[in-house]
């Protein structure tokens, strides 16, 4: 049975995921896996110098560690001294980098594009020329199956160079047609460029900010996004430029919270690979990333029927080859299908079975702490928060909204903000009358600064300090006037930010019909559940 995470495992969690390790040579040594250890081994051991003799001792030193300790290290390698530890790290970073290069080249299509071109300029700087011509033949060959541009531009300029250094006897079509090529890969380099730019600086602003809060954050990123946008981006064709642009609409639309939009460039994002089966092995993080951001506009769509079938397909993929080669795609792959996991059981009310997923998320949470970002670590806490809330389990999740309010990084304002108002509704749920009113003042003083307030965010607190004013019996007619004051906001865009983190309505309708949450929510998914979204 998997223990629960304890406080001291989050801090200890959130330790790793900041500083990363404290040593690279321990990070990159506890990253392998028992096939890359072997292979190392294997690849070390043909030379039986010292040097590497030594190297293996400090390999395996280091893989029985549980944390690095430099002091336990050097007794376990005396007579070895620091500065000789030092150089000896150096080594065994360099062979291992070079063993799994050597590994993974056969599955990865940048390796295999490195390898083909080292060789040829290998095989020109030996004054082979035309062999050189021939590795860069087939470099081209491959770079251009998998649009790999940026590689492309690096074998045409090896080609040129040679071309212009020395009398190859080429035709005057060939030289013509490799000007003609040089230029044509500049244009979709300049284009991706400027659509992976637009897509990556949208991203960085939701991170930091979350979601438009009002008509001038709206007015910001759209006059960003406008003038950011290429001209005429219906024409574009290639596949790099098309995803980058589907990656920056997505965005676009989620901070402006337009889901439709959202809905629709996630969807052309995953159909790119749907039309290019090959690019899901060459870029299987961007595909993996699409999927992600299907189910989360499905999610937020509430479209039940298409968010199962979506995430059936992803559980399939994660059963396949592809989606394990990679360290980051199997640790992106359980942080996403968990995720939607998790979002399954907010929109039809199945709290208290959720909950079940919790002991393996925190599992892999564990497992993986090298490699997961805090802001993941923050989503995480707040989706199983609200599991807790909805299960009843106040007290629960007041512990996990801990983890994200003692955070105090600059990460998701509008997390940050909503986690406490959760906190609030979790005390008031507790008649923690004592503690309520200052709690209130504090929330509010929070959520002023960052300027974050809503018209639901406001009726919350009006509620809450009414509600001390009278006895039960008055508390019904605030209930429902409280109901009757958000209930009409579900379609405003710049009010579904309160409604989609905490599902206000949902609670306060408990409280109006007295029936729990988890009733209130699952009895919307049995009527919406067979409408077509499609």
């Amino acid at each position: 049975m998997l223990k629960p995470l304890l406080a001291k495992d989050f801090k200890r969690i959130l330790i790793m995921t900041s500083n990363r390790f404290t040593d690279a040579l321990f990070q990159l040594i506890k990253s392998l896996e028992k096939a890359e250890k072997r292979h190392f081994k294997l690849y070390i051991k043909r030379s039986s110098s010292n040097e590497n003799l030594k190297i293996i001792q400090l390999f395996d030193a280091l893989d029985k560690m549980n944390d690095y300790d430099e002091k336990g290290l050097l007794k376990k390698l005396n007579p070895i001294t620091k500065p000789q530890l030092a150089n000896l790290k150096t080594h065994l970073y360099k062979q291992l980098l070079a063993s799994l290069r050597l590994l993974k080249t056969t599955v990865n299509i940048d390796l295999q594009l490195s390898e083909l071109l080292d060789n040829a300029r290998v095989l020109y700087y030996k004054g082979l020329k035309l062999q050189s011509f021939k590795m860069l033949e087939k470099a081209k060959e491959l770079a251009k199956t998998n649009h790999k541009y940026n590689f492309l531009a690096q074998v045409i300029s090896l080609e040129k160079k040679i071309e212009t250094l020395h009398i190859t006897r080429s035709s005057l079509e060939k030289t013509e047609q490799l000007a003609m090529e040089a230029a044509d890969i500049s244009v979709h380099i300049d284009n991706v460029i400027k659509l992976s730019n637009l897509a990556l600086l949208l991203y960085r602003w939701y991170v930091q900010n979350g979601h438009a809060r009002n008509k001038e954050d709206e007015n910001g990123v759209r006059s960003f996004f406008k003038k950011m946008l290429p001209p005429h981006p219906e024409k574009i064709t290639d596949f790099y430029e098309r995803l980058y642009l589907y990656q920056s609409y997505c965005w676009y639309a989620f901070i402006r919270q337009d889901f439709l939009m959202y809905f629709r460039y996630s969807k052309k994002w995953v159909d790119l690979f749907d039309e290019e089966p090959l690019m899901v092995t060459v870029e299987t993080g961007h595909y993996i990333k699409g999927m992600h951001t299907l189910l989360n506009a499905l999610f937020n769509l509430r479209n039940y029927k298409l968010f199962q079938t979506v995430l059936k397909q992803f559980e399939k993929f994660a059963a396949t080859p592809s989606s394990s080669t990679h360290d980051n795609f199997r640790v992106h792959t359980f942080i996403y299908i968990n995720a939607a996991k998790l979002n399954w059981h907010l929109m039809t009310g199945t709290f208290t079975k959720g909950l079940a997923l919790v002991p393996g998320i925190e599992e892999g949470l564990r497992q993986y702490a090298s490699y997961i970002d805090l802001h993941r670590i923050l989503v995480f806490n707040y989706k199983i928060s609200m599991l807790y809330f909805g299960s009843g389990d106040y007290a629960t999740c007041i512990d996990y909204l801990h983890r994200i309010i003692n955070e105090h990084g600059n990460l998701r304002i509008d997390l940050q903000s909503y986690a406490r108002l959760l906190h609030l509704m979790a005390h008031y749920e507790l008649d923690n009358d004592a503690i309520i009113e200052s709690l209130t003042r504090s929330v509010y003083r929070f959520m002023a600064k960052m300027k974050n307030f809503s018209v639901v965010e406001e009726e919350i607190f009006k509620f809450i300090r009414n509600s001390f004013k009278g006895s039960p019996k008055q508390l019904k007619p605030e209930l429902e006037s409280f109901l009757y004051n958000i209930k009409h906001l579900e379609k405003n865009r710049f009010e579904t930010r309160a409604l989609a983190y905490l599902d206000v309505i949902s609670w306060v309708e408990s409280k109006v019909y007295t029936k729990p949450m988890s009733e209130i929510v699952h009895e919307k998914y049995i009527k919406s559940k067979h409408r077509n979204y499609s």
